[in-house]
């Protein structure tokens, strides 16, 4: 029994392995890739500071993926007008780092108040297009950081 667990254990390390491009499993280790085929981390985004310290980046590529920090609306008016700024202005980092609203596969929604959820989703209904992302919305607790009252972050393919 202990022999079974562990031969399914190792097709799953393989099968996984496969899944993120690793070429070969010997022994539950990959087999090293080259450091050129590695990617790498490029921040192309704003660095935002607290002090002299980085705090975050506004957004960051990492092979074939653009990961987009959280965009908020820090003006007075509603759900609906904070979701437009907030969609629009993604898009535009989308766009300035080579992808495209259809081409974000995960979303995470963070909103000032759960009462906000549907008219939030009746600007976001058709944003990223027929195929929309997976997603994640979340009511925070005691507000979302610059009184916005939605903040949006997303993950992306870049061709």
């Amino acid at each position: 029994m202990q022999e079974n667990r562990r031969s399914i254990f190792k097709k799953m390390v393989v099968g996984f392995a496969g899944l993120f491009g690793l070429s070969a499993v010997s022994k539950l280790q990959a087999t090293p890739v080259a450091k050129e085929d590695k990617p790498m981390k490029e921040v192309v985004g704003d660095v935002v500071y607290d002090q002299d310290v980085p705090l975050f980046s506004g957004a960051v590529k990492y092979g074939n993926l653009l990961f987009i920090a959280g965009k908020g609306a820090h003006f007075d008016g509603d759900i609906t007008a904070h979701t437009n700024h907030v969609l629009d202005e993604l898009q535009k980092e989308l766009e300035k780092n080579g992808s495209s609203m259809d081409k974000v596969l995960k979303v995470n929604v963070y909103l000032a108040d759960l009462h906000d959820y549907q008219a939030m989703n009746n600007v976001y209904r058709g944003r990223f297009g027929m195929h929309p992302p997976v997603r994640t919305t979340v009511a925070t607790y005691g507000g979302v950081p610059g009184d916005s009252l939605v903040e949006i972050d997303c993950i992306a393919a870049v061709d």
